[in-house]
């Protein structure tokens, strides 16, 4: 099209045009499908571009593609990890993703394809970050005595769980939880902040002052 400008390297479409989502994932995928159904009630002002995930029975692919979307299993034993995410940032590149978003996605990510996406690759992570980063964030949090514990969206960048922090959720933990039940509670939470963050992101008005993630009106 005569006149139109391309995308630099950290910036997301206008807000005219309907914004594109790559979605990583491992496992079943519940906050992907958090997005889609936001996305089906007009919440969430964007498509899903592709689906990719690492593991090919992962029951978040079976449902993407019971959605028609482009799904792809992509078997990173058989490669290096840097081979592994061009074969990734290729994908997403062909199928011109705005926002990668990272849903039980259970691999690091390489320095490569995080500067790939400059701040453009979100993840949510089941604790009050900086809190219990990496696994069993909420058992760590039970062990730890903590009486609150919640869901935090944030960029990623090069470190675990470390990238800035752009929105949370807090969840009130009970003398009676169990891992199971704080971690369920903690889902609910994710499904709603999860979109929240996507819709803040995707609008642009925001700024980044180091870690500080701060929304302009």
């Amino acid at each position: 099209m005569i006149g139109k400008r391309r995308k630099g390297p950290g910036e997301l479409s206008g807000p005219g045009n309907s914004r594109r989502l790559g979605i990583l994932l491992s496992g079943r995928g519940s906050n992907f499908q958090a997005i889609c159904q936001a996305i089906r009630r007009g919440e969430l002002k964007a498509e899903i571009a592709c689906v990719i995930s690492n593991v090919e029975n992962a029951p978040g692919l079976e449902f993407a593609r019971n959605q028609g979307l482009p799904s792809f299993f992509l078997d990173h034993r058989q490669s290096s990890r840097e081979e592994f995410d061009g074969r990734m940032i290729q994908l997403l590149r062909d199928h011109r993703v705005d926002l990668v978003c990272l849903a039980g996605f259970m691999r690091l990510l390489s320095p490569r394809f995080v500067e790939t996406f400059p701040n453009r690759i979100l993840n949510i992570h089941p604790s009050l970050l900086p809190a219990f980063p990496g696994l069993h964030a909420q058992r760590q949090a039970l062990e730890y005595g903590v009486k609150y514990s919640g869901c935090t969206v944030h960029f990623v960048d090069c470190g675990l769980d470390s990238g800035p922090i752009i929105l949370q959720a807090v969840v009130p933990v009970k003398d009676g939880d169990t891992e199971e039940s704080l971690s369920a509670r903690i889902l609910a939470e994710e499904h709603r902040l999860y979109c929240r963050a996507i819709r803040a992101v995707l609008r642009g008005r925001h700024r980044l002052t180091g870690k500080r993630f701060i929304r302009e009106l």
